[in-house]
């Protein structure tokens, strides 16, 4: 009869590398499953780290044709032609008024633009309302034209 030994673990069973107090495998390296997680994600965290600073280098010098590319820009092109738009001097978006033409009232989000150009509240939405400068009539007469154009048959010869 073979002697036990209370002590011993089983063989199939390890205690972790990092003398946690668990057990580990051999699928997880002798790692208990904390341990494990915790060094796949030291591993991804190095990974990651490593491309953003690959990607950082690769970005902070391009390749030497690009350089010379944009010496031979700067070559063709004089400097006092050059000129660096500043935060001033870029295009904003036109604000929209946040009024009502007619009575003034705030209408922020909610106001109508008119085909007049102006901002309405909802009372004085309507062109009949706030007595409207733009002439539907002809848009409209524009707007059938391009849609229906004038279909004329070819002539055909008299024998």
């Amino acid at each position: 009869m073979a002697e036990e030994h209370p002590c011993q673990t089983p063989e199939g069973h390890r205690l972790c590398v990092n003398n946690c107090g668990f057990f580990g495998s051999s699928a997880t390296m002798n790692l208990c499953s904390n341990c494990y997680g915790d060094l796949c994600l030291k591993n991804q965290q190095q990974a990651s780290m490593k491309t953003t600073v690959e990607s950082s280098l690769s970005a902070a010098s391009p390749p030497s044709s690009e350089i010379a590319q944009i010496y031979a820009a700067e070559l063709q092109i004089p400097a006092t032609e050059k000129q660096i738009p500043t935060a001033t001097e870029e295009q904003q978006p036109p604000q929209r008024p946040n009024r009502c033409t007619v009575c003034r009232k705030r209408v922020g989000l909610t106001g109508f633009m008119c085909r007049c150009g102006t901002t309405f509240c909802g009372t004085h939405r309507y062109p009949e309302v706030h007595g409207c400068t733009f002439d539907f009539k002809s848009v409209g007469r524009v707007e059938i034209a391009k849609a229906n154009p004038l279909v004329i048959a070819a002539k055909l010869q008299k024998i």
